[in-house]
């Protein structure tokens, strides 16, 4: 089984980020845009802006974990998405 790493920015208001993991990722996003996934993301639509694939549960949950926790590198993905977003 493969999971995934990705991270979603919010289509409205502020530009929000979410980082997370899955082994479904249409359906994880498809729960998250029905105000069913996790707590933060309720109530806001939601667009898939990035995504790794890993062999192991333990691999996508260390990426998950380091790329919440990294500013630098959010913020940069999140840039980057928006510039290919207006172009």
């Amino acid at each position: 089984m493969s999971y995934h790493v990705y991270m979603l920015i919010s289509l409205s208001g502020k530009k929000h980020t979410y980082v997370g993991y899955t082994n479904n990722l249409a359906k994880r996003i498809d729960l998250h845009n029905k105000s069913k996934g996790a707590k933060f993301t309720k109530g806001r639509k939601w667009k898939l802006i990035y995504k790794e694939k890993y062999n192991s549960k333990k691999e996508a949950i260390s990426r998950e974990y380091y790329i919440k926790n990294n500013r630098t590198l959010r913020n940069k993905i999140k840039n980057e998405s928006l510039n290919i977003i207006t172009l």
